[in-house]
């Protein structure tokens, strides 16, 4: 019977799988871009959303049956903050207008335009071809009309180039309109005043164009304080900028980004996914007048910092990156939480808001202590900085105290809700907690013997982690809709997507009954893992944390059947090219620091990094029965440059090579899932 459930269960998922490849919308172009060729299936809508340091913007896009394209832009300015200034208030602005439209061809509105393909790497571009009237008759894909559409990276501005060529044989006169649309809030519903949100283009009047001649300009929208306007001589954006160095200032620092950390498979879908989500993790960082800020986005969370987004999610992936500015982040991050430690050990606030100004814990302890110290712990150990991990000691110390404050009699960390916020019990205690502040003691006893904590103290925090996990299987180990696994809270009778937690953080004592439980019916959908058993809630944070999880616990094929899945739908589906949040709630936004999450998959659970130091980590290695090698390149992590190789050499036996500078520091060849230490 078991044979039988298992050959169905294998059947589904390969259903489910061809299914989803069968609808991918998107390919993967040579260059990493992704391309969508809008000649089926329509209409279709999607957004996507892109960040500079002083302004986001979400594209709500889509091409409908007749092949048209339609744009609305939805502009947020993280720095101009409304009253009250509170997480959400910041001025943001939407803008539903046709460019092309505007644009008249021998007097007449351009005619049935058809979208070519529309691509994206961080930039997106869309290519469109119009008709027009020519002696009573339309000559149809006469005008090819060219959009790319980014922001900038350091400046409060949106930019879209426009190139209008003309394909038909015969000359035509363009006459782009004089356009300017300007916004002004009311002075007293800012805190700093007045804001002006502008919107123009760079050309106006008459043109002819030959045949094979082409006409650029773009439009800018941007928004900025009243109180800081120039003179009216001076009183445009275009005289301030050049629009090639704008574009160019973007690709560089996404190629930048795509440079290092570089993932190298047989597998071309996961290597752009991985290379997406450096992309969206990295480049949503602001400028803030309490220093560099990274926020998750979706129109909601800027300017502001949280304890399980920054200091858990992303902030101890930053390091691997090797971007400067994003580490800046998560030092300062960190700093502002340090701000509100306290000798009566009450708990420091979920998140940091408002440019570091005011702080949010509406949702009371949700277990930040814990997120608060593993992250810091794991982000110190990484960045291999001495300095830097002496000034972040007190907070992880502080934070480890108070988690033990809030022990119970049963020897687990209570709190008043988790990271959900209520919006799923998780009763008095929870397993999330738990299993961060016990992780949260493995990286700090590791952490401070590398800058001199008493040898006493590590001791204690060693025996501190081995007490909890005994707690951990005595209070949540259960037995839950036949599953030999995890309860979330006491009471809990339904499967909840976070049992995976214990996986993550090196507790197999029931790993092979909880991976049974994630990948069940009853958890896994077609998107991911279901919050709760018998919901249609999912939130893709925890099929992240679970599918790095199942990695580490050695189940590797069947965490690969499940990766490939996810990996294809998110970066080639009908909502790309990123991790999202949730759904219903949010809309599958796309908050950024579920992309670092995806980029933990690959170095912490196939590759099973876990530093051991500020120069030294542990790995253990996972190569798929199907791939032949695996890479990860130009890794960052403790102060150095290094690559880490894998090649199968037999069945069950992968060679492992760490290269530092071109220089082999380690080769050897091990059993696949064999643990290694190296020191760089």
């Amino acid at each position: 019977m078991k044979r039988i459930f298992l050959f169905i269960s294998l059947i589904l998922v390969a259903s489910v799988t061809v299914c989803a490849q069968s609808q991918d919308r998107w390919t993967i172009l040579q260059d990493g871009s992704i391309q969508w060729k809008p000649t089926r299936n329509l209409p279709h809508e999607d957004h996507v959303e892109m960040s500079g340091q002083m302004l986001s913007v979400v594209l709500r896009y889509g091409v409908d049956v007749q092949q048209r394209f339609h744009l609305n832009r939805s502009l947020v300015f993280p720095m101009l903050r409304m009253k009250p200034n509170k997480t959400q208030n910041n001025l943001k602005q939407r803008f539903d207008v046709n460019i092309p439209a505007m644009v008249t061809v021998d007097d007449q509105t351009l005619l049935n335009e058809v979208v070519q393909d529309i691509t994206f790497n961080g930039i997106m571009r869309v290519e469109s071809d119009y008709g027009y009237i020519y002696r009573r008759k339309e000559l149809k894909n006469a005008i090819h009309v060219t959009r790319i559409l980014y922001p900038s990276i350091n400046a409060p501005r949106y930019l879209e180039e426009y190139t209008f060529k003309n394909n038909s044989q015969n000359p035509i006169t363009l006459r782009v309109p004089e356009w300017r649309v300007t916004y002004t809030t009311p002075e007293e519903a800012g805190v700093y005043g007045a804001y002006r949100i502008e919107a123009s283009l760079s050309k106006k009047g008459t043109f002819i164009l030959k045949p094979g001649e082409t006409l650029d300009f773009y439009a800018i929208y941007s928004g900025k304080k009243v109180s800081d306007d120039v003179t009216e001589k001076d009183n445009t954006a275009f005289s301030r900028i050049t629009i090639q160095s704008e574009r160019a200032g973007r690709q560089a620092l996404i190629n930048q980004w795509w440079e290092n950390l570089v993932l190298d498979t047989p597998d071309p879908v996961l290597n752009r996914m991985f290379a997406f989500a450096k992309l969206r993790g990295a480049e949503s960082i602001y400028r803030t007048k309490g220093g560099l800020m990274h926020g998750p986005g979706g129109e909601a969370y800027y300017a502001a910092v949280w304890a399980n987004d920054q200091a858990e999610y992303i902030n101890p992936f930053f390091p691997f990156l090797g971007y400067d500015i994003g580490n800046e982040s998560a030092l300062n991050a960190y700093r502002h939480f340090a701000r509100y430690m306290n000798p009566e050990y009450n708990p420091i606030p979920s998140s940091i808001i408002s440019e570091g100004v005011s702080f949010w814990h509406g949702a009371k302890d949700r277990g930040d202590g814990a997120m608060i110290a593993y992250g810091a712990a794991r982000y110190a150990l990484a960045r291999g900085d001495k300095e830097e991990a002496r000034e972040l000691w007190p907070l992880i110390e502080w934070c480890l105290e108070y988690c033990k404050r809030k022990l119970t009699p049963d020897g687990v960390v209570a709190s008043n809700s988790d990271e959900l916020e209520n919006r799923f019990p998780a009763g008095d205690a929870n397993l999330c907690t738990s299993t961060l502040y016990y992780d949260a003691l493995r990286s700090a006893a590791l952490l401070g013997r590398e800058i001199g904590v008493s040898g006493k103290q590590l001791a204690t925090y060693t025996a501190q982690a081995k007490a909890l996990e005994s707690a951990i299987e005595n209070h949540f180990g259960y037995e839950i809709e036949g599953f030999h696994s995890y309860r979330y809270y006491e009471g809990n009778d339904i499967l909840r997507s976070w049992i995976c937690m214990p996986l993550v953080m090196g507790i197999y004592t029931r790993a092979q009954g909880t991976i049974d439980a994630l990948f069940s019916p009853r958890l896994w959908t077609n998107d991911g893992l279901l919050t709760q058993a018998g919901t249609e809630t999912f939130w893709d944070r925890s099929t992240l944390y679970a599918l790095r999880g199942v990695f580490m616990a050695g189940e590797v094929e069947k965490a690969m059947k499940f990766m490939k899945h996810y990996s294809s739908t998110r970066l080639l589906g009908a909502h790309v090219p990123y991790a999202v949040e949730a759904w219903p709630e949010g809309g599958q936004r796309h908050l950024s620091t579920e992309s670092a999450l995806y980029g933990r998959i690959i170095t912490e659970g196939m590759l099973g990094i876990r530093p051991t130091g500020l120069h030294s980590f542990s790995m253990t290695p996972r190569l798929p029965q199907e791939w032949d090698r695996m890479a990860l390149r130009h890794i960052k992590a403790f102060a150095s440059d290094f690559d880490i190789e894998l090649e199968r050499v037999k069945a069950q036996t992968i060679r492992v090579v760490v290269k530092k500078d071109g220089k082999v520091i380690l080769n050897k060849k091990v059993k696949d899932g064999t643990t290694l230490n190296c020191k760089i």
